[in-house]
């Protein structure tokens, strides 16, 4: 019995770790895009991001063209739409609001997540509501996201409010976290029924193919910008830039949406939005690292109620389900 379980405590282990590395690599990347977006349109920084990604997946799961099914097409489909709703709304609203207002707000995926994962026809099939763990743990990290990235001195109510380029920045923001969490129950819905290397594949694929008709359609380019684009003195060559995009396409993009399509074949969907919490808590990390930015009492309280989210919506059901297990396995008296 030990030597069955033992494999599958090392995968969800491995599992968690490779997703706090990528969520650490998503909240260190919010700032990179910012100052990156003042030399380059959003929608062709997204579309060029994916090209790259794409090609290097291209390359690594060269095989699995061959062993294509209708299912993976499918299933890469509906997650690569959603995946570029979440990027062109992301992108769009990042060049208007600040990067913490975009971190907060896209970690709303912690409560859409749940929220629709209620609803049948877009419930994983074989999984039932998320229990009270699961709810729990998305309000406290909610919360705890709020704490640490809403100033103190802000109107809460002036998020959403119109008349200002933030304001519009924060609406976009909000259609992207409904993006991204129609993306995370779509790996749900796809886990187990499709080999991920071609769902990783498929999806990068499909949202490249999406993200650069939306950069054609919003942002059309001259034509001698296009014939100037790899000049010296172009957007495109520009330090910032080019470091942006190879971030986010190799490691951002092609490595993290890889390892997240893998690792939620081993974590539920409402734990996995839960994890994703975890962003702008790295984002703050960094800007601490980088910036020397201070941690006040009120974001200290943010950070502890996002940690405590984690436990109440990862740790606690294991711990209740062990507990069962061994009130049952017990002799009686």
């Amino acid at each position: 019995m030990t030597d069955t379980a033992s494999p599958r405590i090392s995968r969800n282990v491995l599992a968690h770790l490779l997703m706090f590395a990528v969520v650490m690599l998503w909240g260190a990347t919010f700032v990179l895009i910012k100052e990156a977006l003042a030399d380059i349109a959003p929608q062709w920084f997204n579309a060029l991001r994916t090209i790259l990604a794409f090609g290097c997946l291209a390359l690594v799961y060269h095989k699995e063209w061959r062993q294509l099914t209708r299912q993976a097409w499918l299933f890469g489909a509906a997650a690569g739409a959603s995946l570029a709703v979440g990027y062109v709304f992301q992108t769009q609203g990042l060049a208007y609001t600040t990067p913490t207002n975009s971190a907060f707000i896209t970690s709303l995926v912690v409560v859409m997540v749940p929220l629709m994962a209620t609803l049948p026809w877009l419930r994983p099939p074989g999984t039932g509501t998320p229990g009270w763990p699961a709810w729990t743990g998305a309000l406290l990290a909610l919360l705890g996201v709020a704490l640490l990235t809403v100033p103190s001195h802000a109107r809460w109510t002036m998020l959403f409010a119109a008349d200002s380029k933030e304001s519009l920045g924060n609406l976009l923001t909000l259609f992207c976290a409904l993006g991204f969490s129609l993306y995370v129950i779509a790996l749900a819905h796809a886990s187990g029924r499709v080999r991920f290397e071609q769902l990783i594949l498929l999806q990068i694929g499909f949202c490249m193919v999406f993200l650069t008709m939306a950069a054609f359609i919003l942002e059309p380019p001259q034509p001698d910008a296009l014939a100037h684009a790899f000049l010296p003195g172009s957007p495109l060559m520009q330090p910032l830039v080019e470091v942006a995009l190879l971030v986010t396409a190799i490691l951002g993009t092609a490595a993290a949406f890889g390892i997240q399509t893998w690792a939620q074949q081993v974590i539920p969907a409402a734990n996995m939005a839960v994890i994703l919490t975890l962003e702008p808590v790295f984002a703050w990390l960094t800007a601490f690292v980088v910036l020397r930015e201070r941690l006040e009492p009120r974001r200290g309280l943010g950070v502890l109620l996002v940690l405590f989210g984690i436990f109440a919506a990862e740790v606690l059901p294991r711990w209740r389900q062990r507990s069962r297990l061994c009130s049952s396995s017990s002799p009686p008296g």
